[in-house]
């Protein structure tokens, strides 16, 4: 498990050679417009769903190999119709598992982690079933991701000593190494047409 995710780190790692500039500029400029979003009434039911689908299209052109363009991380609006109401749906069930005791509503956001990417891959997914099948994803691979979660967490408590720099180089290599874990799971399509996700 370890090494699988020491594998996954070390390929985000490669991945972003020579682009990190573009990584950073699409993952905190999708962090950014999304903290807008949130000072709007109901701003982030309406925006995160499409922008998190963007942020997907987005790291999985990385961890494929493609040539991702800033302007994918507005992609998720093409599909809005089934981005908006999966980011809706899959908050509610998280929150009412943290409601009802917070292990269920960790367990739910674990089963629930790629379900934007499976929507990257399957644009026509309907809401459920693109969170049941998320969820069958996740079986026997849950300690893995929480292990992959638990490494970004030890960089980011090393990344308040270099006064929040250090968070402009963890958040495109944090996200990278999320869409790499899971096209580990799933590739998804032999060929990745980027003319697909252009804005």
């Amino acid at each position: 498990m370890a090494s699988e995710n020491g594998l996954i780190t070390s390929k985000s790692i490669q991945d972003l050679s020579g682009r990190w500039m573009l990584g950073m500029a699409g993952v905190i400029g999708s962090s950014i417009l999304l903290g807008i979003a949130g000072m709007i009434p109901f701003g982030i039911l309406v925006t995160g769903g499409p922008l998190a689908l963007g942020i997907s299209i987005f790291t999985l052109a990385y961890a494929r190999g493609d040539n991702p363009e800033f302007g994918m991380i507005f992609d998720g609006f093409k599909n809005f119709e089934k981005s908006c109401p999966v980011y809706i749906v899959r908050t509610i069930f998280i929150v009412l598992g943290f409601i009802c005791m917070i292990v269920p509503g960790i367990l739910l956001a674990i089963m629930y982690s790629q379900v934007f990417y499976l929507l990257a891959d399957e644009p026509d997914l309907g809401t459920m079933e693109a969170l049941k099948k998320s969820a069958a994803m996740m079986e026997g691979h849950k300690l893995r991701y929480i292990g992959l979660c638990m490494r970004m967490f030890g960089w980011a408590i090393l990344c308040i000593f270099t006064l929040g720099i250090g968070y402009f180089w963890l958040a495109p290599y944090s996200a990278v190494a999320y869409a790499n874990f899971y096209n580990d799971l799933n590739p998804g399509p032999t060929e990745f047409d980027i003319t697909d996700h252009l804005v």
